[in-house]
């Protein structure tokens, strides 16, 4: 599957100075599109208690603030949908640019939105409103940002391209980090309720425009300028080429999102909560430990796209995996349960999610370059959508039943993984 579509990739060459500019350019604007995206979760009290009724119960205003973040993960795959399309007809540097001034705008709106004090009921409806333009502009982020950045290097290096990509978004989820950390060490509770929940945002919405400003700098991506003076476009509606005749890559791109999507909502997003609620850490030790693994994963997606350039994906996944499933064993059973082990062993599980930095390698190798936008943001984001959706959801529901349900889960994703490396081995073999 892979090897005889990587043919209308670059050729053979050594990366060149331009290459470097432009891996730069999409990581830095990845990292602070993520951050836009991300920091309303940091937030997420705050932000109930402003913009929905005071005498709403504590648990419905927390289900609904946390409905609205939701949100923009279910939009995703229709705003990757249609950027997608227009992207495989137009251009990729078009919709890359859109989707980030689509997100600062979004974010920008966000933190001078009035309260519900101020405008009633129209404030949480704006604010649902921007978080559905935060999730069509990721959604086009992400599948778009891969492929741009794999369509200008040398096929031999479009794994430690990729990889880049994903630690500048692995960044912008520590850049929100260390921002709300910075905002509460700074402002008390009520200056924050008051005025200073805004100021990330604002700062976000800044980032953003900077960041539109930046890629105006890039220039198209070699393949589509080929395919456009060859005449090579899609000839019907990308996405229903990529239905009709590549249905095998688009199963194999969804249970690979399926592992990157579960890794990071289990390992990086929810663990903290995890180890406060199940092992009593303390919130502050929980945090800065994730924040260590957080930078853990940075590192380890740009490892992991240099070793499946030599390796292939069907090597790299059938070893990687099962790494992966001993990292989260070690975390769980061992790092959870001891103070002093931690910090080491969270490391090390982000790390070794850093696994998941293959993942774009084999998305981007799945789908003919006249449909390749439409592939990768299909199976992507529509799994995302379903599995990072459902994760959050069926994991604390398992915990009733089995207080290692996180990890089982984890382990049986690691065998899905392993699985299809094998299954990739055969293929390149």
């Amino acid at each position: 599957m892979t090897h005889a579509i990587a043919a209308d990739l670059p050729s053979a060459r050594r990366l060149t100075a331009g290459d470097y500019r432009t891996l730069g350019l999409a990581a830095l604007g990845g990292a602070l599109e993520f951050y836009d995206f991300v920091i309303f979760v940091f937030f997420a009290t705050v932000i109930g208690q402003l913009f929905f009724p005071p005498d709403m119960p504590d648990w419905l205003r927390q289900f609904q603030t946390f409905g609205v973040f939701a949100v923009g993960y279910l939009v995703r795959p229709l705003g990757g949908i249609v950027m997608a399309h227009f992207g495989d007809l137009f251009g990729r540097k078009r919709m890359f640019t859109l989707s980030i001034l689509l997100m600062a705008a979004a974010t920008l709106g966000m933190g001078l939105l009035p309260t519900y004090a101020q405008i009633g009921v129209w404030a949480p409806l704006a604010l649902l409103l921007l978080r559905i333009l935060q999730g069509a502009a990721i959604g086009g982020e992400v599948p778009g940002a891969w492929v741009f950045v794999a369509e200008h290097v040398p096929a031999s290096r479009i794994g430690y391209a990729c990889g880049t990509l994903t630690a500048g978004l692995t960044a912008g989820i520590l850049l929100g980090s260390l921002v709300a950390t910075a905002i509460n060490g700074s402002f008390g509770q009520a200056e924050i309720a008051g005025w200073a929940w805004r100021l990330p945002f604002l700062l976000g919405g800044a980032f953003g425009l900077l960041s539109v400003h930046l890629r105006r700098l890039l220039h198209e991506t070699p393949i589509f300028q080929e395919l456009r003076a060859r005449k090579a476009l899609a000839a019907e509606l990308p996405l229903k080429a990529v239905l009709r005749d590549h249905r095998g890559a688009v199963l194999v791109s969804m249970l690979l999102t399926w592992l990157l999507s579960g890794a990071i909502v289990v390992v990086i997003l929810m663990t903290p909560a995890l180890l406060e609620k199940l092992h009593g850490v303390p919130p502050t030790q929980a945090l800065l430990a994730n924040n260590v693994a957080t930078l853990g994963l940075t590192v380890g997606v740009i490892l992991a796209g240099l070793i499946v350039d030599r390796i292939g994906a069907g090597r790299f996944f059938a070893i990687g995996s099962p790494l992966l499933g001993i990292g989260v064993w070690l975390l769980y059973t061992r790092g959870a349960a001891s103070p002093d082990l931690l910090l080491p062993t969270y490391a090390l599980a982000g790390l070794l999610v850093g696994v998941v930095g293959g993942v774009p390698f084999v998305m981007v190798r799945a789908f003919p370059a006249a449909i390749r936008f439409s592939g990768l943001s299909f199976s992507y984001n529509v799994s995302y959508a379903v599995f990072g959706g459902l994760t959050p959801v069926v994991v604390p529901l398992l915990l009733a039943a089995d207080p290692l349900a996180h990890l089982h889960y984890m382990l049986a994703l690691c065998v899905l993984g392993c699985g299809v490396g094998l299954w990739l081995m055969r293929r390149e073999g």
